[in-house]
């Protein structure tokens, strides 16, 4: 523990030295201007030099837009702390007079009125030390790192913050640019891993150029790694036909783990592929790069931290919930970070929907009784507004913070439970695709949000079931199965957060027997044997189908925040 935070030392002074963040750079996901929506993103060049003695870049990024309305100016968003060198539009470098970036958002003034319809580029060029992640990938930035024999290993990770960190974008998870060109120089012979297609790499007086391309990534899924990497390589034959190159970068050190990580991706691929779709980037890659973070989503180069760690489930969590990603997040991306849990509620439930693919029920069902055990229940997991990336994982501001992710798998096991496997399953395909007949080169990345999701599932399952994503998904509080017993019968009711109606079907176990209850109108009662003792003899939900607030998941809840209270009394 010592030797991690002594290491760390440096960078966490760097980040200390540095000028901070303005509010509006530090939150992604502010609403768009009308100047912003006005622009229709068609391809972004980022030409990246990579300095990691001096822990600077220096960036040279062509933006090539089509416009939708008259515009007599341009904003992008960029750290103020990036000097900018030079501007240009269409070729015609500007005067530093037709900029300002007082808080991030660049504005810039454009030497003509454009038109709509009509297609401008903009050129920018800029230095300096992008803002170093103090808690990546958590706390985001540059991570500078080394490896175990001092080698620079380099990373990004800018979920939270947003893509304006490092180069000049839309920060917005509907800020995507059809098309990405990478072209990042570092000093020979590192080796960068990035999104997309490997285009080729040239090399000269003592720096390497690597040239890397993506279709339609996620605004905070582009990133950077470098390090003095060695590279597994193979191919997946896909069920639908197409062959899908399989890479990984590790460090020397890793080999061994690196190799048994690797020989996971052929089952992952066969899982998701068999239970949800084609993978969305098989003509690019699946992609994995050791990173001196935990990890990251980074669209076909996913950042891996896990130090191939082992679980008792025999596979890396980490790596299956980011692999997860690439459906839930960059083949289908939430529109407003609101709608969130569609990314994190969708790739959490993967792992349980993983362990009963491979092994069956019970693995099923503890997988699902960890993350039961950490619901919190705070805030709904959907508000209905637009939010900021923080105002949805910070609790302090009112977000549901973990229950996007813990919470969001259980109500999807819930839904599933409720419409049927294969409602549930169309209904996941279609929001995913937008089709729930996918073919590889049939689609393209898109964007969804919960309301869409909630008519998908009505149309499917040929059933409103606005009660349950209301009580769900917009009410902070779980509902609660009422049980009262009047002689031989048991009276249940449902009751709910702002008593809407729920009228969920309830199992209950009466002596061997299973009997379902319709509950309508949220009411309905059971035949209890005569003579059963009072709480005998009947248990509810004995299949767990049903998430609903249980007393004692609250007392153990209770017993962990005393237990940690008291841990920390006793260390100060």
């Amino acid at each position: 523990m010592k030797r991690t935070a002594l290491a760390s030392l440096p960078f966490l002074l760097a980040a200390c030295a540095q000028a901070p963040l303005t509010s509006y750079t530090v939150n992604s996901g502010a609403e768009r201007s009308t100047e912003q929506q006005a622009l229709d993103f068609e391809k972004a060049d980022i030409k990246l030099r990579i300095e990691p003695a001096s822990h600077s870049i220096r960036g040279d990024v062509l933006l090539t837009f089509g416009t939708r309305a008259q515009l007599g100016k341009i904003e992008l968003d960029l750290d103020r702390n990036l000097p900018i060198d030079a501007i240009e539009v269409d070729n015609q470098v500007l005067p530093a007079a037709n900029w300002n970036n007082p808080e991030g958002k660049l504005t810039i003034a454009l030497p003509r009125p454009l038109e709509p319809g009509q297609q401008v580029s903009v050129r920018v060029r800029y230095h300096g030390r992008p803002h170093v992640a103090k808690r990546a990938p958590w706390d985001g930035g540059f991570v500078w790192s080394q490896t175990p024999d001092g080698q620079p290993w380099v990373a990004s990770a800018v979920q939270g913050e947003g893509c304006d960190l490092f180069w000049p974008c839309i920060d917005h998870p509907a800020g995507k640019a059809r098309l990405v060109d990478q072209h990042i120089s570092v000093p020979a012979p590192l080796v960068v891993a990035g999104n997309g297609l490997a285009l080729g790499m040239d090399e000269a007086d003592g720096w390497r150029t690597y040239h890397w391309r993506a279709r339609n990534p996620s605004t905070y899924g582009i990133s950077v790694n470098v390090g003095p990497y060695k590279e597994l390589a193979s191919a997946y034959r896909s069920r639908y036909g197409n062959a899908i190159p399989l890479r990984l970068w590790y460090l020397p050190q890793s080999e061994q783990g690196a190799k048994e990580l690797f020989a996971e991706f052929p089952q992952l691929l066969d899982f998701f592929e068999t239970v949800i779709g084609p993978y969305p980037f098989g003509d690019e890659k699946m992609g994995v790069v050791e990173t001196p973070h935990k990890g990251m989503e980074h669209q076909t180069v996913n950042a891996y931290g896990n130090k191939y760690a082992k679980t008792a489930y025999g596979y890396d969590e980490l790596l299956q919930h980011e692999f997860a990603h690439e459906w839930f997040g960059n083949q289908l991306t939430n529109h407003n970070w609101d709608d969130m849990w569609l990314h994190e509620g969708f790739g959490t439930y993967m792992q349980p929907l993983y362990m009963q693919y491979l092994r069956g029920d019970q693995e099923y069902f503890a997988s699902l009784m960890q993350l039961r055990s950490g619901i919190e229940n705070k805030a709904p997991v959907v508000s209905g507004k637009p939010k900021l990336e923080e105002d949805v994982y910070d609790t302090r501001r009112g977000g549901p913070g973990q229950d996007i992710y813990s919470k969001g798998a259980l109500i999807l096991h819930t839904l599933r439970g409720l419409v049927g496997d294969d409602a549930f399953f169309r209904s996941v395909r279609e929001i995913v695709y937008g089709t729930d007949t996918p073919r590889p080169g049939a689609f393209t990345p898109r964007y969804g949000s919960t309301p869409e999701f909630i008519a998908i599932v009505k149309r499917a399952s040929g059933r409103d079931l606005d009660w349950f994503f209301q009580a769900y998904l917009y009410q902070a509080a779980l509902p609660e199965l009422q049980a009262t017993r009047s002689g031989n019968t048991l009276q249940l009711a449902w009751k709910t957060e702002k008593n809407t109606p729920f009228p969920m079907p309830v199992e209950v176990r009466v002596g061997s027997r299973i009997v379902s209850v319709p509950m309508t109108d949220g009411r309905g009662s059971v035949d209890l044997p005569a003579g059963a003792a009072e709480g005998a003899d009947y248990t509810l939900d004995p299949r767990s189908k049903i998430l609903r607030r249980e007393l004692r998941i609250e007392r153990f809840q209770q017993y962990k925040e005393e237990q940690k209270k008291a841990r920390a009394q006793a260390g100060a």
